[in-house]
């Protein structure tokens, strides 16, 4: 029997009617405590209703391995808060980290479950989330790792992606986070 790997768009609906599925995939592949699901359930719903909100999903013979999402970045929103604060702390905004934070696309959630990891698929989703994106960059954020030695990093580097914050805590969060960006659209790379 033949594995197809298909990455498939989803309307809000599919979204929000899909998203135990989905938010199951996330608890696996960041290794969370099941307790979060209800909560994390309501809030991508939630997230569903923001301006420009994409999703994509990665399925391998109709089981969900992957999900993405994201939607425009917007001074209403609560991680642009803290975008700025980080920002203004290492002395910033520059003139063009500002022009960054004004017209980008955050990408919220990127995840792939583990054992189908470093095969391709997070690359394949990003590239179908952020293609046609009407936004000038796309931010996202990652957990600090000891020299950037995760499967996550190795993606975002070879797509591009630089840093906009290292070593930067989001309030509420006790572990470092990286904050990078790419200019959009996605330019294809070879990979490692």
């Amino acid at each position: 029997m033949k594995v197809s790997l298909l990455i498939r768009r989803l309307s809000i609906p599919e979204f929000t009617t899909n998203a135990p599925v989905l938010v199951d995939v996330y608890i696996t592949a960041m290794g969370y405590s099941p307790t979060i699901r209800d909560t994390r359930i309501a809030v991508w719903r939630r997230n569903s209703q923001n301006p420009g909100f994409t999703s994509v999903c990665a399925l391998l013979d109709d089981q969900v391995v992957g999900v993405a999402y994201g939607f425009y970045g917007s001074p209403d929103h609560w991680w642009q808060h803290q975008l700025r604060r980080g920002l203004r702390h290492k002395g910033g905004p520059t003139t063009a980290e500002l022009e960054i934070v004004q017209n980008y696309f955050e990408v919220a959630e990127v995840h792939v479950m583990p054992g189908f990891q470093g095969h391709g698929i997070g690359r394949k989703m990003m590239f179908e989330l952020l293609r046609e994106q009407q936004r000038a960059h796309a931010i996202l954020s990652t957990p600090e790792v000891d020299q950037e030695s995760n499967n996550a990093f190795g993606l975002y580097r070879s797509l591009g992606f630089y840093d906009l914050l290292r070593s930067f805590r989001f309030d509420g969060d006790l572990r470092d986070f990286a904050v990078l960006t790419v200019e959009l659209p996605l330019k294809e790379t070879k990979t490692h």
